[in-house]
């Protein structure tokens, strides 16, 4: 029988997460590291907005992983339901069942028993109210903006009590509640009410010297002169009048891109070749390309 790896105990301080965090190779800010600690002494779900690629879906496969809980990720989109979301009944169980009572005699005695736990199929947020082996998971609810604003009222339940109720059966409660990580990139505004039931923090671009580290972590193969080049270089985008700026999982790719390519030290055509892998609109890549990828890497370089 495979031995089943028990959970590692929640920080018991701020220091502590951020050791945490780190050990699983995360760069947080002190501010992150509180909210966190404090989430998970609490007991509180955590809202976290930002752009898109700034590591706030990160912060939930890293507590999983360092924790050595089961990560449950419901991805939101338009449209998205209770059954998708929640739950749902096996409807195709349930009518060879009755059919199955019918030729029997107990058409009348089947009624009550298809509303039982041998019919219910469980999605993600009922998934994440059950506590297994390695204890109670970390659910991410991930870019809850891109739901509609009714599935926010149904989440009320879930955050402010850990319990989902089902009316044929009753209402399921976590016996301990999961750590709970919802993210927005704030495509439009969460509900104040679901907002009221988070802890919150604001992912911003990383610091020069906080990106950099990213980088040594995720992509240690980059040479420390070209690590400074890149990272300097997607700061200055930034700054730019841009549709959409680079996130640090854009950064992490041209990393990994201009490993791939050996490159040593940045030029104006390299760029141009690779702006593909930090901008993703055919406008911003127009804007930046040629005389001002020029322009900004001359800056970088008489900066060195």
């Amino acid at each position: 029988m495979a031995e089943i790896s028990l959970p590692r105990q929640l920080p018991t301080d701020i220091d502590a997460t951020e050791e945490l965090l780190s050990a699983g190779d995360y760069v947080a800010g002190r501010d992150l590291a509180t909210v966190i600690y404090l989430a998970l002494a609490m007991g509180r779900p955590i809202l976290l907005e930002g752009e898109a690629g700034v590591g706030k879906t990160e912060v939930a496969k890293v507590l999983a992983a360092s924790l050595n809980r089961k990560l449950i990720r419901l991805q939101c989109y338009e449209g998205l339901d209770l059954a998708s979301a929640a739950y749902e009944w096996n409807y195709p169980k349930q009518m060879v069942a009755i059919r199955l009572a019918e030729s029997e005699g107990r058409a009348a005695e089947i009624g009550s028993e298809l509303y039982g736990e041998d019919y219910l199929v469980e999605r993600p947020l009922l998934e994440a109210l059950r506590e297994s082996e390695t204890g109670a998971p970390v659910l991410l609810i991930d870019e809850i903006d891109r739901a509609d604003e009714p599935f926010e009222a149904f989440l009320l339940e879930l955050l402010s009590d850990f319990q989902l109720s089902i009316p044929e059966m009753g209402t399921v409660r976590a016996s301990t509640p999961p750590i709970v990580i919802i993210t927005s990139n704030r495509t439009r505004e969460v509900h104040d009410a679901l907002r009221r039931r988070c802890l919150y923090h604001w992912v911003d671009y990383p610091s020069l010297e906080a990106e950099m580290r990213v980088i040594r972590l995720k992509a240690p193969k980059v040479s420390e002169e070209l690590t400074q080049q890149l990272v300097q270089f997607v700061q200055e985008l930034r700054n730019q009048d841009l549709f959409k700026q680079p996130g640090v999982a854009e950064t992490l790719d041209w990393a990994h891109a201009l490993t791939q390519l050996n490159v040593v030290s940045l030029t104006p055509d390299l760029i141009n070749d690779t702006l593909g892998t930090l901008l993703k609109y055919q406008d911003d890549i127009a804007r930046i390309q040629g005389s001002e990828a020029a322009r900004l890497l001359a800056e970088i370089q008489a900066a060195a």
